[in-house]
């Protein structure tokens, strides 16, 4: 943990660090250290000594802070455990890079959705863009089921932050049912109440997918406000 930063450094790129600027505007702690090489160091971590590192590391930069809340998924712990560290890491989140990848990590929500449901309810009633957008995005990630669909298009339905990384975030969930359940996401596209920005950019989405034919495509361009 000592060296963490000076490998982060070691591994930087200045092309990369460009690139990733680019993507995540207003973002000024970033190194440069590619998404592969976080998730090595955070592996590593989480096999060595993960609750002292997420108890004492103080995190600076953008790759500090996405290492922090990658361990969280990867170490092993019990779920009361991993919900005591995400309330930490949950504040720290201030772009989407951060936010997606360690969301999409979090595969232990899959084996305990009832719980981790009942824990993102209270990032969607928070002030915060990235704290709803953490929320938004996990509800994408393991909650388009049978089960629950209907439940996550409630709570798109109501948001009312109007931040421009919420927004899209429910625009790629929409997107994302729209391919799990075309019937239950096409009702609900035909009865909502999303915002003109949001609803154009879920139907935009979903047009851009390469798993939507041409003729659904066309029917949802007719759909646009």
């Amino acid at each position: 943990m000592q060296d963490l930063r000076k490998q982060i450094y070691e591994l930087a790129d200045e092309k990369y660090k460009e690139f990733q600027g680019s993507l995540c505007p207003n973002v000024n702690d970033i190194i440069g250290v590619r998404i592969p090489n976080l998730r090595k160091l955070a592996k590593t971590i989480a096999k060595e000594e993960p609750i002292t590192f997420l108890n004492t590391y103080k995190c600076e930069f953008y790759e500090e802070k996405m290492i922090y809340g990658l361990v969280i998924g990867y170490m092993k712990a019990d779920l009361k455990t991993r919900i005591k560290y995400l309330d930490k890491f949950v504040p720290m989140i201030d772009n989407w890079a951060i936010c997606d990848c360690c969301s999409a990590t979090y595969k232990f929500a899959s084996k305990n959705l009832k719980e981790i449901y009942e824990y993102i309810l209270k990032y969607i009633k928070s002030d915060k863009e990235f704290e709803v957008r953490f929320a938004v995005i996990m509800l994408m990630d393991y909650f388009i089921t049978d089960e629950y669909i209907d439940r996550v298009f409630d709570i798109y339905n109501n948001i009312k932050l109007d931040k421009y990384y919420v927004k899209m975030g429910i625009a790629w969930g929409i997107s994302e049912a729209f391919i799990k359940n075309e019937d239950k996401t096409l009702k609900f596209l035909k009865d909502n109440k999303l915002d003109k920005f949001t609803f154009n950019k879920a139907l935009q989405k979903i047009i851009e997918s390469y798993r939507v034919d041409k003729k659904t495509k066309d029917y949802l361009r007719k759909m646009k406000k």
